[in-house]
């Protein structure tokens, strides 16, 4: 190994991000101009630097609205950028999907809609369906949010309480040619749960959103109960003749955010193991399993021998009880550190590809074989600042924090174990 460890899980890291940046990805699969008028519009924590891309490279007329999180906006010329808020929505995020849905409607079939969709779409389109208060909407995002729901659970319930998700922005531009172009950040790829897939069609019901209400004990607003109850505004089916002139192309994923990192590793004399881009459930477990690998690692030389790097991405989840600070990279970080429990000779990273863990300002941590002893000296007790969600705490204390600003990209979570 030719890098001292924190140094090399750093790099990783940053060479993950630079794979999946909108200026790299996007430009390839950017399609001829049409005929007619060409409509961008596009949500996510990577759309305004999408947006930009998309102007880079294109000659012919454009025009269009993109909407993105608070702190990710970039300058762009011809595409307007909102700013909005996530992952609890706000108005900001509602009238720049109104003005979405304005702008695609009333085009024929020599027009191209051209969406650009990343990570954090579905909570920046915050257009509630008819009849259910922006109000009800957040309030039921903000309970999934802390009730440790998997990504795909919650955006099928925010699907079916919005008026321009789940297909609906795609059927509003008919007969227009729809070219949606997506940074993945869910597990799977799947384009329907991308930012719950506005120009996608949905498979999934007004049962299953009921279904997850009552699976995480959320009761909902009456309004919300009501809406859910409608069979007849259920969202855009697969086989709807308004979709039939609608594309749409993955241009990054987590898996190549993933390989990116894996290649630095190889370069510095590591040998890396990708267990996996999709790999969900409780961060904690998630945390305790690959402490597990780790030790297999060094003790067993299995599933490979050290020095190797165990790489992963994914989106965990987080079941809230305490009242502490820290997104999900930052509380796995704590979780492995106890795990391990101070094995010599491990260091990890986990840290969100859009550089903000939650609500944060850090992108996620880092940890050591000393981060709990360095913890104690402190005065700082890990398993209680575990115990009360206050990973922010501890790790700031430490100095151990990733920041690193917004990416303006996304394609989740990125972690990796170097094992010596």
């Amino acid at each position: 190994m030719t890098l001292p460890p924190r140094e090399l899980l750093m790099r990783m890291f940053e060479a993950a991000v630079a794979a999946v940046s909108p200026a790299v990805c996007l430009p390839p699969h950017l399609p001829p101009c049409p005929p007619g008028r060409t409509v961008v519009v596009g949500a996510g924590k990577a759309a305004a630097a999408m947006a930009r891309a998309v102007e880079e490279r294109w000659d012919g007329p454009l025009e269009g609205l993109v909407v993105t999180r608070y702190g990710h906006a970039v300058p762009t010329r011809r595409i307007a950028v909102v700013e909005a808020a996530h992952p609890v929505p706000d108005e900001a995020g509602q009238r720049a999907a109104e003005r979405m849905l304005s702008l695609v409607q009333g085009l024929d079939r020599d027009d191209m809609v051209l969406c650009l969709i990343s990570g954090g779409g579905s909570a920046l389109l915050s257009l509630p369906s008819a009849g259910v208060p922006l109000a009800d909407k957040r309030a039921v995002t903000a309970q999934l949010l802390r009730s440790g729901a998997a990504i795909g659970e919650i955006n099928t319930v925010r699907k079916h309480l919005s008026a321009i998700k789940g297909g609906r922005l795609a059927a509003a531009a008919a007969p227009a040619r729809v070219v949606t172009l997506a940074i993945s950040d869910v597990p799977g790829d799947d384009p329907a749960t991308i930012a719950s897939g506005p120009t996608v069609p949905d498979p999934s019901t007004f049962a299953d959103a009921r279904a997850v209400l009552a699976r995480y004990h959320i009761e909902p607003s009456a309004a919300v109960a009501r809406h859910l109850a409608d069979e007849r505004k259920e969202t855009i089916k697969p086989g709807d003749p308004r979709l039939a002139n609608v594309v749409t192309e993955i241009v990054a994923t987590p898996q190549q955010a993933l390989e990116a990192a894996a290649m630095v590793a190889v370069s510095h004399g590591v040998m890396p193991l990708v267990l996996g881009d999709a790999i969900e459930g409780e961060t904690r477990e998630v945390a305790r399993v690959m402490a597990g690998i780790a030790h297999s690692v060094q003790r067993h030389r299995q599933p490979l021998p050290p020095p190797a790097v165990l790489i992963s991405g994914g989106e965990t989840t987080v079941t809230v009880r305490g009242r502490g600070r820290g997104g999900r990279n930052a509380e796995f970080a704590l979780a492995l550190a106890l795990a391990l429990d101070g094995r010599p000779g491990v260091h990890a990273i986990a840290c969100d590809t859009d550089g903000i863990d939650g609500t944060e300002d850090n992108a996620g941590a880092l940890i050591a074989p000393d981060t709990l002893a360095r913890a104690a000296a402190g005065g700082l007790d890990a398993r209680a600042r575990l115990a009360d969600n206050d990973s922010y705490g501890l790790f700031a204390a430490l100095d151990d924090l990733v920041v690193t600003g917004p990416t303006l990209t996304n394609v989740n979570d990125f972690r990796a174990i170097l094992v010596e």
